[in-house]
């Protein structure tokens, strides 16, 4: 029998998880920012523990790429830069496209097809909503349920494949892009329905057994989103430029 280490297994290994899922959350959620370093004794506070659990988790999350330390600045969000968008894209590609061609081929269960087609379905629920309201996109609200749905879209399309290793790495390249990606504008209603008729399409490439129209499919389903990041990145660097050259006293 595999005994767990007295790591895992001890008191302060639970507290430690529990840490470092807040700080995870925190991070995710934009309450921590790039430019502020992170306290400690504040978590430690928020969180009714001691420092220990606290800083073994920042090591975690430093460990990850998530966090960075340095002996002057103190422990901060790391911000990506362009180029490691690009990277991450890369990567999400490499593998996600792999995994999609993977389900292509094998058999897959009634079960998890209709609930990969209702994560599909909840953006035309989601369109449904824009157009009654009358306005001209998706509020901030709306647009974390439409990260939540494409999330779970593409999670249970390469969970189909049955990799758990892989997905976990694609998992949390997601994560990276989702912490550390410039806050997009809300989509309107042509954008989400560009993007449920894209869903569909890998659905039916998927279910039709096709591996090749899968990649196809899946590819530029990538590429369009790392444009629109890539889009939004680049207006956000023209504005922060912008507001760092203006002078105070305007």
């Amino acid at each position: 029998m595999k005994r767990k280490s007295a790591f895992n297994s001890s008191p302060v290994g639970t507290m430690r998880e529990r840490a470092y899922a807040y700080i995870q959350r925190k991070i995710a959620s934009g309450e921590l920012k790039p430019e502020v370093p992170i306290s400690e004794l504040v978590l430690a506070k928020e969180l009714k523990m001691s420092r220990t659990p606290i800083r073994e988790a920042l090591s975690q999350l430093v460990a990850e790429g998530l966090l960075d330390q340095t002996p002057n600045r103190g422990t901060l969000v790391v911000q990506l830069g362009r180029q490691d968008i690009i990277d991450l894209y890369e990567l999400r590609e490499a593998l996600e496209v792999y995994l999609a061609r993977k389900a292509a081929q094998s058999s897959l269960r009634s079960i998890d097809l209709e609930r990969w087609q209702g994560f599909s379905d909840d953006i035309l629920h989601l369109k449904s909503e824009l157009e009654k309201s009358g306005k001209p996109a998706l509020n901030e609200e709306q647009m974390h349920r439409f990260m939540a749905s494409d999330l779970s879209f593409h999670n249970m399309l390469m969970r189909m494949a049955v990799n758990d290793r892989m997905l976990k790495v694609v998992n949390e390249t997601r994560l990276l892009m989702r912490i550390f990606g410039i806050q997009r504008s809300g989509y309107d209603a042509t954008e989400l329905e560009r993007i449920r008729q894209q869903h569909n399409a890998i659905i039916q490439a998927v279910t039709g057994h096709d591996p090749d129209l899968v990649t196809k499919l899946l590819t530029q389903h990538i590429h369009t989103s790392l444009e629109e990041r890539l889009d939004a990145h680049d207006v956000w660097e023209r504005e922060a430029s912008l507001k760092k050259n203006i002078p105070p006293y305007f």
